[in-house]
């Protein structure tokens, strides 16, 4: 039942939640259905990332943890809400991760067709 209620929480929460208690962590930590939900939110805006880490038998919770930035910030470039950023001054507390080159160019092309 826990799994079912916890699997309603956004990724964010699932974490803040993990840190409760011991037992909510021990449910969470060890919920593959909790992590695989979670990333494959994730896959819908990183496919080839997600889908890489988890060629190369990496867990769901650690494919999540290493793409969650990436998908945030990807998702941020593509929707243009860096198109008109005049300094560096506006990126402060922004959270910037590197991107491949395939990256670069969805999010290039996004922008032409701005």
């Amino acid at each position: 039942m826990s799994v079912k209620i916890f699997g309603e929480l956004d990724a964010e929460s699932l974490c803040c939640a993990s840190r409760t208690c011991k037992l909510w962590h021990d449910i969470i930590d060890e919920s593959d259905q909790l992590w695989r939900r979670q990333c494959l939110l994730v896959r819908a805006v990183c496919q080839r990332e997600v889908d890489s880490d988890r060629q190369n038998g990496l867990s769901w919770k650690v494919t999540l943890v290493r793409n969650y930035t990436r998908s945030c910030l990807k998702k941020d470039w593509l929707r243009g809400r860096y198109s008109h950023v005049r300094s560096a001054e506006e990126l402060r507390g922004r959270k910037m991760v590197p991107l491949d080159a395939e990256t670069w160019g969805e999010i290039l092309q996004a922008e032409l067709d701005r």
